[in-house]
């Protein structure tokens, strides 16, 4: 798999110097990352078979035939597992179809007006809601492109998944804007949680 990603890395520089003076510098730069980001999935959330077919048909014009994009989240998947970490809690939650009117951004009455709330007793608040778990976390990562521009600013954590990490605190990841991409963070559960610490839910 090193092997192949360098080679369509190899390939995406001589297409990126063919194209160079009918494209603008920074289409050149998505194309790349693009390429590098799907190079990066292939073998693990995208099958090769499929991508250079897909690749085949844009190559000889069939854009019409590509169809509308549909993007399925499989929550009943194993979550991704940081170096160290153990997940102590999974949330199954079958095929999600990704819809920002289907997500609901939620604050617990504990977190709000100014106040702070204990994680352990945000977990119980939260147990009985369909809380999306982090296999969506990381399917945004993967596709920043979906991810709604009203959310920076917001921390939005995915409770369906919670793992212990290496020092054998409970947490939970969350979804952020670090200023100049997306990335994932988390928090202890032990510790206080805010106003700004939102959860994300199946909205019903």
């Amino acid at each position: 798999m090193v092997k192949l990603s360098r080679s369509v890395e190899a390939i995406s520089e001589e297409i990126v110097m063919t194209l160079h003076k009918g494209v603008e510098d920074d289409q050149l730069g998505q194309y790349y990352r693009r390429t590098m980001a799907i190079a990066d999935r292939l073998g693990k959330s995208l099958s090769f078979k499929d991508v250079m077919e897909m690749l085949q048909r844009i190559h000889d014009g069939e854009f019409g035939q590509l169809g509308v994009p549909v993007n399925i989240i499989d929550c009943d998947a194993n979550p991704f597992i940081p170096d160290g970490w153990k997940v102590e809690e999974h949330r199954y939650g079958g095929p999600f179809k990704w819809d920002t009117a289907q997500v609901q951004l939620f604050l617990a009455e504990g977190q709000q007006n100014g106040k702070t709330m204990d994680g352990n007793r945000l977990r119980k608040d939260l147990a009985g809601k369909p809380v999306l778990n982090a296999n969506v976390l990381d399917y945004l990562l993967a596709n920043p492109h979906l991810i709604p521009e009203e959310w920076k600013g917001k921390t939005i954590f995915f409770w369906g998944t919670v793992y212990r990490d290496s020092d054998g605190y409970l947490c939970v990841r969350c979804l952020r804007w670090n200023g100049d991409r997306w990335d994932w963070d988390y928090h202890w559960l032990g510790y206080g949680w805010l106003d700004d610490n939102l959860a994300a839910l199946r909205a019903s």
